[in-house]
């Protein structure tokens, strides 16, 4: 998990893991705050979707993926880099059925 987002109106909109350099930039920033339960972890919050800008925030969220995947078990991070696309790894039981008929 590298951020997290309530899924019901809440003090918070988003919340993510930070280094702790950015941890200690980020908190000093207006409606940035500590996650709550968190912050020992660097993780920070936003109040609302205005307190970063959309290009700036999605830097920080590919940041907080990094951070964590670079912690993974090495089996962990080569299963995941090796994985196909979920379009094609999942497919529905009718779209199966449906090529088959097409097969035969």
């Amino acid at each position: 998990m590298f951020a997290a987002t309530p899924l019901e109106p809440a003090s918070v909109w988003l919340s993510f893991k930070a280094s702790p350099e950015n941890f200690v930039e980020l908190t000093e920033r207006a409606n940035i705050i500590p996650a709550p339960y968190l912050a020992r972890a660097q993780w920070v919050a936003l109040e609302n979707k205005d307190a970063l800008p959309p290009d700036e925030l999605a830097r920080r969220l590919r940041d907080s993926y990094d951070m964590i995947f670079a912690k993974l078990p090495r089996k962990t991070r080569e299963s995941i880099s090796s994985a196909k696309p979920a379009a094609r790894k999942f497919r529905s039981k009718k779209s199966v059925k449906m090529k088959r008929r097409r097969s035969r």
